[in-house]
């Protein structure tokens, strides 16, 4: 498979879809419980959105990556949450109403902030590198129909045909998980020339931030005085991203194969620290 198909392509569409299914399990309900639970939701956002950045950045300099994986690690970190984080809090017990809420509240606020955040590390790793741009409107306005329209027309469904959309919910998200899977394996095989390399000096720093992103958000809920549930959630959401989104930002929108690889090695480890997590804090 081309590269140029992969992400220029099947990725954008498929994550159209994917979008549309997460939309389907979404409810008006699910934007009011920000107002019913502000204090875990708020927590959560501010983990995701200020806590998981900095996080990635103080490994990035203990880790002493290149540039452009730098600028892909930090790129991962501004797409938290996403279906897989959903999946993963419900197999762990946490509390699924909060992750959705949580997942519902970033889908709008990211395709706003990720190309702000995104251009910003870009000048601060490349240096004003001509090599690759992202421009920010422009890429606002790409993220919005690709993720935003369309989780807006599958709530629509939902209130239509909620039967249908229960169904669907599932299949969508298992959906979800084995595309991410076929797309990593789609960029491995592109890349396989460096990819063992790429490898050696991104698996050591994206295992160490998701580990610490799990513990970190779990501890602090339960150091805020959050229920059980919901501190294994707030930790699921903090340590599992949205990997599809970041391989979309990082090799359709920008066009770097290397930016992809942090989104690559992380997709592969969160599976199984995310697992790992859920069976550790139900032993408690």
């Amino acid at each position: 498979m081309q590269a140029s198909m992969l992400t220029q392509v099947i990725l954008p569409l498929s994550l159209f879809v994917i979008m549309l299914g997460m939309g389907l399990s979404l409810k008006l309900d699910d934007f009011r419980r920000v107002l019913q639970e502000p204090k875990a939701i708020a927590i959560g956002i501010l983990c995701q959105m200020v806590m998981l950045p900095l996080l990635a950045y103080v490994i990035i300099v203990i880790f002493g990556l290149t540039k452009e994986l730098a600028v892909g690690l930090m790129i991962l970190a501004f797409c938290p949450g996403g279906t897989t984080s959903n999946l993963i809090s419900y197999l762990s017990r946490g509390d699924v109403a909060l992750s959705i809420s949580l997942t519902a509240v970033i889908s709008i606020v990211t395709p706003f902030s990720i190309p702000i955040f995104t251009a910003l590390m870009m000048e601060l790793f490349l240096e004003g590198s001509e090599k690759f741009s992202i421009p920010v409107i422009k890429t606002i306005i790409q993220l919005l129909v690709i993720t935003v329209v369309p989780v807006v027309f599958g709530m629509l469904i939902h209130h239509k045909f909620p039967g249908f959309s229960k169904k669907a919910e599932n299949p969508v998200k298992i959906f979800s998980v084995i595309f991410l899977f076929v797309i990593i394996a789609g960029i491995v095989i592109n890349n396989k020339a460096d990819m063992a390399g790429f490898f050696m000096q991104t698996s050591a720093a994206t295992l160490t931030l998701n580990i610490v992103t799990l513990l970190a958000g779990y501890s602090i809920a339960k150091l805020l005085g959050l229920e059980k549930r919901q501190a294994i959630t707030l930790g699921i959401e903090v340590g599992v991203q949205n990997g599809t989104v970041a391989l979309l930002v990082a090799g359709s929108l920008i066009g770097s194969a290397v930016m992809t690889i942090p989104a690559v090695t992380y997709s592969l480890l969160m599976f199984i620290t995310g697992g790992v997590f859920g069976w550790l804090v139900n032993r408690q």
